[in-house]
């Protein structure tokens, strides 16, 4: 399985456009070779680069959605993709972009291909969906940009 963005290579700087400091839209998306037997996909961008002092455990949760149909190959840029949005670390439900406060952070886009739909609360945290697919990803693939504020 594959996830590619038009706007960025895999570890390069995300675009400007992207981030809080621009548009704060999500970058096109693109998803390629889910496997046949997949029920739905999890898309996941996270901030792992977070200064301990602002978030214990250094994680900062931007997307989340969950119950993709395995059929989506794009995510047209500025366009949340059809399923149901868990809550991120800034409360939002949608997409909320780099906005890192001190240096240059990484920026997880993960997907997630499950042999099943996951069946949780719409207000779910990252936590939550990660527990319920356990045993039920068939496959898995990221894009990581980056990005420094100046």
């Amino acid at each position: 399985m594959k996830l590619t963005s038009s706007a960025f290579e895999n570890n390069a700087k995300i675009p400007f456009k992207y981030t809080c400091d621009g548009q704060n839209i999500n970058p096109p998306l693109r998803i390629s070779e889910v496997p046949d037997e997949a029920k739905s996909l999890v898309l996941i961008m996270d901030d792992p680069d977070v200064p301990k002092r602002l978030k214990a455990d250094g994680m900062w949760d931007h997307w989340i959605v969950f119950n993709i149909p395995p059929t989506v190959t794009e995510i047209p840029e500025g366009t949340e993709p059809p399923g149901i949005h868990c809550l991120g670390t800034s409360e939002n439900l949608h997409y909320f972009g780099p906005c890192p406060p001190d240096r240059e952070h990484r920026y997880f886009f993960k997907l997630y291909a499950l042999d099943t739909e996951l069946h949780l609360n719409p207000k779910a945290t990252k936590k939550d969906v990660e527990e319920r697919m356990k045993g039920h990803i068939l496959a898995q693939t990221e894009l990581i940009g980056r990005y420094e504020r100046h």
